[in-house]
């Protein structure tokens, strides 16, 4: 049976409406433009771009995302989150400067959830296996970083780098766990967006892990 998160509270959505929202908003954009400043491909008919190893399209008619390689239906939350990427990307460059949840707008607002849905998971999960975590990861292309017992730099979007970093636990010390985001995040998804990312991600590498 795959790990899932929590049922209660799953989203910070309103899926439906939230979804419809989007939609309206994709309509109105310049789609040439904004496959541009996302680093998504254009097509007279649909968009493509990656999301967490995986290729979407967005039909350009019905504004739907589906995925290329499947016929499988694509969650409500993963077309939110695809299509708000899409939205707001301004094609702003990577700055290097590496900022943490915290520092997003709302962050300390949010962190108590953000703590519940992606660091005590991983930190419980992966917090007496760095090897595991690292095993896991390569099924989502991540590259290797150099901070804490081991760290993970996995590209959610073209344009939205995440770091994991995890400081292994012992009979003493607890494990802990840490997300960090280059502050370039802020021009392509909202704080709420963020939170849905690194969840997904969490439990994408909890399940991962339980085949590898």
């Amino acid at each position: 049976m795959l790990w899932q998160p929590p049922k209660n509270n799953q989203s910070v959505y309103n899926l439906s409406d939230t979804l419809e929202i989007a939609k309206e908003q994709f309509s109105a954009l310049d789609v040439k433009q904004q496959c541009q400043k996302s680093g998504a491909l254009y097509s007279p008919e649909i968009v493509t771009l990656n999301y967490l190893n995986e290729i979407y399209r967005i039909s350009l008619s019905s504004i739907d995302v589906a995925f290329v390689d499947s016929n499988q239906p694509v969650p409500l939350r993963e077309k939110i989150l695809i299509l708000h990427y899409f939205i707001q990307a301004k094609g702003i460059p990577l700055t290097g400067k590496q900022i943490t949840f915290r520092d997003l707008p709302g962050g300390l607002i949010y962190y108590p959830t953000f703590i519940k849905r992606t660091i005590k998971p991983l930190s419980d999960f992966f917090g007496q296996s760095p090897a595991l975590l690292v095993r896991a990861g390569k099924l989502l292309e991540a590259r290797h970083g150099e901070v804490g017992d081991t760290s993970l730099i996995i590209d959610a979007f073209a344009r939205v780098p995440i770091v994991i970093i995890l400081w292994r636990g012992d009979d003493e010390l607890t494990a802990e766990v840490n997300l960090l985001f280059d502050a370039s995040v802020i021009d392509y998804l909202t704080s709420e967006d963020v939170i849905i990312v690194c969840e997904s991600i969490t439990w994408k590498l909890i399940n991962y892990a339980k085949k590898v």
